[in-house]
């Protein structure tokens, strides 16, 4: 079943779908669950998410390549864990479905597209490369032709389609087809941290793009954690400001999604302000 709310507060507003520990504990238990029974015998197919050996953002590593599916098989194979989709997914589950629209598939998401308004979301340049492989494979298969459905915050935290000020936009959403290597690349900008809720991006991972355009039969949703070195940096530039005392609030190990357990979410990330971020990470499905 999809949980449609999470943790997610804008501006110091305590909003409805923040509901303390209680509403946390089905998603905790729910992925505790996933881990124990990963851990009960060699015979269960693994869920899927491939851990790195160093997800420092300061740890060399280039964009993955047509070997880093294989490479992957090499290691630890788990799921990515499964995670709520918060309250502004924009597939249609909440509201509004903005996988309908003509203009959703696309790799540059930085600029609203169709009868939106028109706006650009403004900040640190990001481009960020996902790569799906198969978990029933050992992490060793890119899924080709699969589709990721992408959407995160703005520089003020604010969600377009959904907060107030930027409702009329549709910027930082988006959907891409899985290349031969398993991958979809996105130009967006840097998220910034709003209240309650470590930097992140959403994303769905569906069978085909014919089911992300229709919002069908998602595979797997879930969410990328950004490193801390990177998002001091970030948030010390202008536009940023409110996201550094929202930051100095909250750790990986607080936040209600990432609190138990990130291994398979954290993005590795390399870049300067000045000339860009890049961001990489590997989801088994």
């Amino acid at each position: 079943m999809r949980r449609h709310h999470d943790d997610e507060v804008h501006e110091d507003e305590i909003h409805e779908h923040d509901r303390g520990l209680s509403h946390d504990l089905p998603v905790l238990a729910r992925r505790r669950m996933i881990r124990l029974m990963a851990g009960v015998g060699a015979g269960l197919v693994p869920l899927v998410g491939c851990t790195a050996d160093d997800t420092s953002s300061s740890a060399a590593a280039d964009s993955p390549s047509a070997s880093s599916a294989s490479a992957a098989g090499s290691a630890e194979c788990v799921t990515v864990p499964e995670e709520t989709a918060g309250p502004y997914p924009g597939d249609g589950s909440n509201g509004v479905n903005v996988l309908k629209e003509s203009g959703v598939v696309r790799g540059d998401i930085t600029r609203s597209f169709g009868d939106s308004a028109g706006g650009t979301a403004e900040g640190a340049p990001l481009t960020f490369t996902l790569t799906v492989v198969d978990a029933a494979s050992g992490c060793g298969t890119p899924k080709r032709g699969a589709a990721v459905y992408v959407w995160h915050c703005d520089r003020e935290g604010g969600y377009s389609l959904y907060t107030e000020g930027v409702a009329d936009e549709n910027y930082l959403r988006g959907v891409q087809e899985t290349d031969e290597r398993g991958q979809v690349t996105f130009t967006s900008v840097f998220p910034g941290c709003y209240t309650g809720r470590w930097p992140h991006i959403h994303f769905e991972v569906y069978g085909s793009l014919a089911d992300a355009t229709t919002a069908t039969a998602i595979t797997s949703t879930s969410q990328l954690a950004l490193p801390k070195d990177v998002c001091d940096t970030v948030y010390a530039t202008e536009g940023y400001e409110s996201s550094v005392d929202n930051l100095g609030r909250l750790s990986l190990e607080s936040d209600s999604v990432f609190r138990d357990g990130h291994d398979q979410q954290l993005a590795v990330v390399k870049g300067s302000v000045a000339e860009g971020y890049t961001a990489t990470l590997t989801i088994a499905v």
